[in-house]
């Protein structure tokens, strides 16, 4: 009998003991000044900040209107009273810049969106159910997969006709398979877990277990994979618009600009730097927030 007392009271002080480790939980205030620690994430949104500042106060930074022409102030070099200069039409390259930008921002901001809930719906239901409904959709990713995206953006562009809309659309149709591949393989993985199974035993439904269950442990790797795509989704927006099957003219894009500025490059070399530039620094500040994400985020990269 004295030989059983220990582990029971072992067992008794246990408990006791375990509650500080849970109260020693980082807040939540200090996991995102940690996050914010990293060097790729802070300079990354640093200059999306500055960039989406810069785009939502156009109306405040330039009176001009982006459309407006002026036949008077043709392909003017930077100076004080344009300071980006201005295009083949004597209209301001700033506010053309400025109000473009939330054109393309706004445009990759829908796509990786649509991308994403279409996607992740797709990969939720064929990991969870699988089965013949599974077999189908991962068939019908394979298909899409199969074809170089920016290929299948032409041709559905080429199909539904050129257009901001339809632009959208055929890049969001891009990266449905993408999202769709990665959340059915990690929807398997964490399916076989047994909570989930303990889930289904006490009588919890297949969408209620999708939803509490299986979606939370999905969205680092969703959030990771939708910052990555937001830079290539804006490459993608402005190249269409740059061979004319994205923004139609005179609407201002910065693919659409690039287009305008490509045959005076030697001419006026701002007609291409400004917008370039502009594209290039959204690009390289969601990769770096992608980056830093993926370190902080992913529990395989993840200290």
């Amino acid at each position: 009998m004295n030989s059983m007392s220990p582990p029971v009271a072992d067992r008794e002080d246990a408990a006791p003991r375990a509650m500080p480790s849970e109260e020693k939980l980082p807040p939540p205030r200090s996991t995102v000044r940690r996050m914010f620690r990293h060097r790729s994430l802070l300079a990354g949104s640093c200059i999306c900040v500055v960039l989406i500042g810069l785009v939502a106060a156009a109306p405040l930074l330039t009176g001009a209107d982006p459309n407006q022409q002026n036949p008077m102030a043709i392909l003017q070099p930077p100076s004080a009273e344009f300071p980006m200069g201005t295009d083949a039409f004597g209209r301001d390259l700033m506010a053309r810049v400025l109000f473009g930008g939330r054109v393309s921002i706004l445009a990759s901001v829908t796509v990786v969106i649509l991308g994403a809930f279409f996607g992740t719906l797709m990969g939720l239901v064929a990991g969870y159910f699988g089965g013949r409904p599974g077999f189908l959709l991962m068939r019908v990713v394979d298909l899409l997969l199969a074809f170089p995206g920016i290929l299948l953006a032409l041709a559905i562009t080429a199909i539904l006709g050129p257009g901001l809309i339809n632009g959208i659309i055929a890049i969001s149709v891009i990266l449905v398979p993408v999202y769709a591949r990665l959340v059915e393989g990690a929807t398997t993985e964490v399916c076989a877990l047994p909570y989930i199974d303990a889930a289904v035993t006490l009588g919890a439904g297949p969408w209620r277990i999708l939803a509490t269950h299986v979606l939370p442990n999905l969205m680092p790797s969703i959030i990771v994979m939708t910052t990555i795509w937001l830079g290539i989704a804006m490459l993608w927006i402005s190249a269409l618009g740059f061979i004319g099957l994205g923004v139609q003219p005179p609407n201002p894009e910065w693919g659409a600009i690039l287009n305008d500025g490509q045959q005076f490059i030697t001419l006026a070399w701002w007609m291409t730097v400004f917008p370039g530039l502009f594209l290039s620094l959204f690009v390289i500040g969601v990769n770096l927030i992608g980056d830093g994400l993926r370190d902080e985020l992913d529990p395989r990269v993840a200290q």
